[in-house]
């Protein structure tokens, strides 16, 4: 299929369960592996050393405005105009004026994005072909990606430790594709070179380049 035909679209545009905004969570437990993922998440795009960022699948904005307040510049996009709108209120609320737009991974370009860094966290377990949303960022990306899933099968067990999602085997709804790190980085690495891989529980998480052709 390709990438950016309308069907890819329509099955992207349709995946449900993408917005749960766990980085505002006040539960002690999910503060605390959300802790993990920060620092994992400040040290990979440190490592980087990006100037600028473009965050791709960037819900309420929480991610990209962390890069800000490092003194990166920032833009992003997502699917739904609600949370984009929120992203952007949080960002007019820092004096950064509209950041955020409603946009499809696969409308994006390079020219478009031209940013040191892109951020992918927490989105290509969403989307229907990960094959096809890796070969967009590899298209998008011209320095550095950081990108991050849910580590399988750790995180269907603690939903199900937790009594969470019991009918469906510990599956948080939406969650369409599942990788192990091992699984998850041969993946990635069809299209890009892995710099360094951290692994926050119950994440993957990865800073990559992209392999020159």
């Amino acid at each position: 299929m390709d990438r950016r035909s309308p069907v890819a679209q329509i099955d992207y545009d349709n995946v449900a369960g993408n917005y749960y905004d766990k980085y505002e969570s006040q539960n002690p437990i999910a503060r605390a592996l959300m802790d993990g993922f920060l620092r994992a998440f400040d040290e990979l795009s440190a490592q980087s050393g990006a100037k600028t960022a473009y965050e791709v699948g960037c819900g309420e904005g929480n991610l990209s405005m962390r890069l800000r307040a490092r003194g990166l510049e920032v833009g992003g996009s997502d699917l739904e105009p609600s949370i984009v709108d929120e992203a952007n209120k949080r960002a007019e609320a820092l004096n950064s004026g509209a950041l955020f737009a409603v946009r499809n991974l696969y409308e994006l370009d390079r020219s478009e994005v031209d940013a040191d860094l892109i951020v992918c966290c927490e989105v290509l377990e969403h989307i229907p072909q990960p094959s096809d949303a890796i070969d967009q960022l590899a298209t998008i990306t011209r320095s550095h990606l950081l990108v991050s899933v849910p580590r399988e099968p750790l995180w269907r067990i603690l939903n199900m430790a937790r009594g969470k999602y019991l009918s469906a085997l510990g599956n948080t709804p939406g969650h369409l594709n599942h990788w192990s790190p091992l699984g998850f980085l041969a993946d990635i690495s069809r299209r890009f070179e892995i710099v360094d891989v951290r692994k926050p529980l119950p994440w993957t998480m990865a800073l990559c380049r992209p392999r020159v052709t």
